[in-house]
């Protein structure tokens, strides 16, 4: 006999088809879910969200993924990289108005003219930052262990590394076949992250093309079963200059996707109490409110964009990203709005470091 919502949610684990359940979930089982979700939210991490100040210092990449706006072969794509000097004011703004954390994101590259002006750029930060009031996490892509370790001694601390499609087979089908797209090395890449002791972050697109409910649940199960500290997920939307663009009418609407990836950030607040989750800009793309709804639905950490506006243009991975023409002041009190409409307060000052990174390094 299948098991209603309810009995669902009732259980301490859940099995795949209990997670296709909750994901196909409608009417009052829906709300159901998001009332658990918010309830479980407020018991174990509360009801605060905190700021990453979001820097797109780089959209040079030397990765192809069929998905992406700024993959390496888009030759519409104007090609920029932040001197120090601007992304250092950009960290002082963030350091001045007490956001306490930023995340420091580019194209994804591995040479070492690349790598060592990261560690240049860390250890400057390191020097604005000496009291440590300021959380640092860096979204590059796979690296080695040497240079996850560099980047670490020279003052980051947590690190996103989007899995994107948790399928092996999935992930082929939106990557190149060539030993710079493998699955396994972004796999590899998340457990050398912990290894090294960052705060470790994955995520995944909800909508895709090819993907289904049975591949949604493994994503689910798959941040659990690699005990991640901070999730960044949302909905797929598509890019007109990427590969990945042909299956456009083949796709779910996108107020499905956004619906769905409403219900990934619910289920996996129930599964993954203690960990931090984030209200992604894609899911504002397709609702206006749609990261005030993923706060209520367990979402607690929101990335006000601090890149520069004249370079925003270049750094859109899908399209109709919004707030493009936002300064980094008018998105701070737009987003101060939201979060007070959702029922958060903002954890000013507070670095928001994952309650569940600290149990694992506990368990060391």
């Amino acid at each position: 006999m299948n098991k209603t919502v309810q009995e669902i949610l009732s259980q301490s684990d859940f099995s795949r088809e209990d997670l296709m359940t909750l994901l196909l979930s409608e009417g009052d089982d829906r709300k159901h879910l998001f009332e658990e979700a918010h309830n479980i939210k407020k018991a174990n991490v509360g009801l605060k969200t905190y700021f990453r100040g979001l820097l797109e210092f780089s959209n040079i990449c030397a990765k192809n993924c069929y998905y992406c706006g700024i993959r390496r072969s888009n030759g519409k794509v104007d090609r920029y990289f932040l001197t120090e000097e601007e992304v250092l004011s950009q960290v002082k703004y963030a350091i001045d108005n007490q956001y306490a954390s930023i995340v420091l994101q580019s194209g994804e590259r591995t040479d070492k003219k690349f790598t060592s002006q990261v560690t240049s750029l860390l250890k400057r930060i390191a020097e604005l930052n000496e009291h440590r009031e300021l959380g640092v996490t860096l979204s590059m892509g796979e690296q080695s262990e040497e240079v996850y370790r560099e980047w670490f001694e020279a003052g980051a601390n947590r690190y996103l590394i989007r899995i994107e499609a948790s399928n092996p087979e999935l992930y082929n089908r939106l990557h190149p076949h060539d030993k710079i797209h493998d699955y396994d090395r972004r796999l590899e890449a998340i457990r050398l992250l912990q290894k090294v002791g960052y705060q470790t972050g994955t995520g995944v697109m909800i909508g895709l093309p090819f993907q289904s409910i049975t591949d949604l649940a493994d994503d689910l199960l798959f941040m659990k079963e690699n005990d991640i500290d901070m999730v960044g997920m949302g909905p797929y939307i598509e890019h007109h200059d990427t590969p990945l663009y042909q299956y456009k009418d083949s796709l779910m609407p996108q107020k499905d996707r956004y619906d769905l990836s409403l219900k990934m950030v619910a289920i996996l607040r129930i599964m993954m109490k203690d960990i931090n989750i984030a209200a992604t800009t894609a899911m504002q793309t397709i609702d206006p409110l749609g990261r005030e709804k993923a706060i209520k639905a367990g979402a607690n950490v929101i990335m006000p964009n601090l890149t520069p506006v004249k370079y925003r243009e270049g750094y859109l991975l899908y399209e109709d990203k919004p707030c493009l023409d936002e300064e980094a002041e008018e998105c701070k009190t737009c987003l101060e709005a939201r979060i007070a409409m959702s029922g958060d307060e903002i954890g000013y000052g507070e670095t928001g470091t994952s309650l569940h990174y600290q149990r694992r390094m506990n368990k060391k």
